[in-house]
């Protein structure tokens, strides 16, 4: 079984834990991130010798490599679960090629139509797992309460996902008025006697500071387990076993495109990504490391841009930087908290370093790298960010010219490789999510309707499965998904909003334990 432990970025962990303990815990104290404690080396023939496997088993080559401590029998079972039937395409993730030699990774065939179901029908699958042999070992007696910042793909993943998942309760955070309707909608008819939903007033960092400050409150800790048998853990990419099979789709999509004869063995490529909190472009990261030809790292932003910024000055500043809502609202993210597991990496792991710039981070909102961070960064990523109307432009242009219709995160990806990529390189895009999700936006890119103009009335007035209905007539592109086409029969179960602040998100735990009894 595995050989790799795995550490935590800031450096509060002593001793390396077991991916099982890593898992479990999803937050290291002090607020540090686990990472492994080495990245594991694949030979091309390792890499390419996938393709000949169903993904449900190129995912387990890969969780193998990384060390997890479970049986052959129970990572098998973890696999095939996770990556079968609830797919809507028996090859997970396909690639639809256009012309320029631009592959586009679709990530969002999974049950919740986004790419978070890559990795959030395995996380469960991994925790339960892991809990069980934790308690078998004498390592755990308490049950799990997961809690959740979102904005708007991760909560419905995590809360399908955990759904009556034994010994687990769910809550799911997400900013009230921030997501589509179709993502309101997803979450609050979650079924399931496990799971809550709030909405939070304020945006995803409020959500996800908030989060983060209750994740690192150890009398808050404390009176959970008293009270409650409880422990807190995350779903969210900052638990490595969210991040993880992320991996797995960048090796695993350089693999097909050699056996399909889009790329000869060896050659290397681009891949954008669309990103807010940096954990999907990072994961293509690890790929790279791994030992996949990746040539660059090409990082998309909306016009909440931090990252793009960072990336081209080495300074990440929010301190007085305005939050923007876009028509990618899963990207609208001003703290990218999987930055940090990148910073460790390029400062040869030093968590001294890291634990100043996200203690910078916290008091002042600002933080900058020394010399030879940046100059690994600039090495590694190219960055450029593409704003509202860019953004909607792109989702008719690439319509009307191939016939393909993307959501409008998928759409930032796709403009930035344009104009970022070389003629000469091929270049994945990773595809984040269903069209359907966000039809009020790619309504408005295929009519030519600005943001700030209003829908013609009759169109206003549907809702965001009508509206998705109206798309596919018109367009010919009827492939709406089931799990979205049925909301509108769906009851409405959770409207509570609070607060973002940790004594209120503590609060509204706290009464959802004593509803559980």
């Amino acid at each position: 079984m595995g050989e790799i432990r795995y550490v935590d970025t800031r450096g509060a962990v002593k001793e390396p834990m077991e991916f099982t303990e890593a898992v479990v815990h999803g937050l290291a104290p002090g607020g540090g991130l686990f990472v492994p404690e080495e990245i594991p080396a694949l030979s091309l023939e390792d890499i390419c010798g996938l393709a000949e496997l169903p993904y449900a088993q190129r995912a387990a080559r890969i969780y193998r490599a990384f060390g997890v401590d479970l049986t052959d029998a129970q990572l098998g079972e973890i696999t095939t679960g996770a990556y079968g039937a609830n797919f809507d395409d028996e090859r997970i993730c396909p690639m639809t090629s256009l012309p320029g030699d631009v592959h586009m990774l679709e990530l969002w065939h999974g049950p919740t139509s986004a790419f978070k179901d890559m990795a959030l029908q395995c996380l469960p699958r991994f925790f339960s797992t892991s809990a069980a042999e934790l308690r078998a070992r004498g390592k755990l007696s308490d049950k799990h309460m997961i809690l959740v910042a979102t904005s708007g793909d991760t909560g419905k993943a995590a809360l399908e996902g955990f759904c009556d998942v034994d010994g687990v309760s769910i809550g799911v955070m997400y900013p009230d008025g921030g997501v589509s309707d179709i993502q309101f909608k997803q979450m609050a008819t979650q079924r399931g006697s496990n799971v809550r939903v709030w909405g939070v007033r304020g945006n995803f960092d409020d959500c996800q500071t908030g989060a983060k400050t209750v994740f690192d409150d150890d009398a808050f800790a404390k009176s959970l387990h008293d009270e409650y048998q409880i422990a807190l853990s995350s779903a969210n990419s900052i638990n490595w076993g969210r991040l993880m099979p992320q991996i797995v789709y960048y090796v695993s999509a350089y693999a097909q495109l050699v056996a399909d004869g889009k790329v000869e063995r060896g050659t290397q490529i681009d891949v954008c990504v669309p990103t807010g909190n940096f954990g999907n472009i990072l994961a293509a990261y690890y790929a790279r490391r791994m030992g996949t030809p990746i040539r660059r790292l090409l990082c998309a932003s909306n016009e909440n841009r931090v990252l793009t910024d960072f990336i081209n000055t080495g300074t990440y500043d929010i301190s007085d930087r305005e939050f923007v809502k876009t028509p990618s609202p899963s990207m609208d993210i001003l703290v990218s908290s999987n930055l940090e597991r990148q910073l460790f990496e390029l400062t040869g792991r030093d968590s001294a370093a890291i634990a100043g710039w996200m203690t910078d981070l916290k008091q002042s909102r600002r933080f900058k790298v020394d010399r030879d961070t940046f100059a690994g960064m600039r090495e590694l990523y190219s960055a450029d960010s593409v704003d509202n109307a860019e953004c909607l432009e792109t989702i008719r242009e690439v319509f009307e010219r191939d016939g393909y219709l993307m959501d409008p995160h998928t759409a930032v990806a796709y403009k930035v490789a344009e104009r970022l990529r070389e003629d000469d390189v091929p270049v994945v895009v990773a595809s984040t999510a269903h069209w359907a999700k966000f039809g009020n936006n790619v309504y408005r890119a295929l009519h030519g309707i600005a943001l700030d103009e209003e829908l013609p009335g009759e169109v206003s007035a549907l809702t965001g499965c009508e509206l998705n209905k109206l798309i596919a007539r018109e367009t010919g592109v009827d492939n709406v998904p089931f799990g979205l086409s049925e909301l509108d029969d769906l009851p409405i179960r959770f409207t509570e909003v609070i607060d973002g602040n940790a004594d209120a998100i503590k609060e509204a735990v706290c009464a959802f334990l004593e509803f559980r009894g």
